[in-house]
């Protein structure tokens, strides 16, 4: 399927993910018990609604099959399904990382991004 998820992550939190080999989630991810992504199609609305105006924010792109059957789509917003990992994110997993900066406007400017 070569399906690609996005998270949106704290720089800082990401580097903590780095030197331990693997990314545990944020605090919300934490406390739900997964580890919240979103496809190409959700994630703009994502960092809209979660994370306007922050900055020092990385874009992880990460390959959805690589993840097995941990990965669940599950309804959240407005009934889309949303990809939640119940598990830890391994490294292995991660195709890239790019910052996510902010335009004039305060929005988060997207790299170009895969299906």
């Amino acid at each position: 399927m070569n399906a690609t998820i996005y998270k949106i992550v704290p720089a800082l939190l990401w580097q903590e993910a780095r030197r331990a080999g693997l990314f545990a989630g944020a605090p919300v991810d934490l406390a739900d018990g997964f580890i919240h992504f979103s496809t190409r199609d959700q994630v703009a609305e994502t960092a809209a609604r979660h994370f306007e105006g922050q900055t020092d924010l990385l874009l992880v792109a990460v390959d959805a099959d690589a993840l097995g059957d941990k990965l669940v789509y599950e309804p959240s917003r407005g009934g889309a399904l949303f990809p939640h990992l119940y598990a830890p994110l391994t490294l292995d997993a991660v195709l890239w990382e790019k910052s996510l900066p902010l335009d004039a406007d305060g929005k988060h400017i997207f790299p170009e991004l895969a299906p």
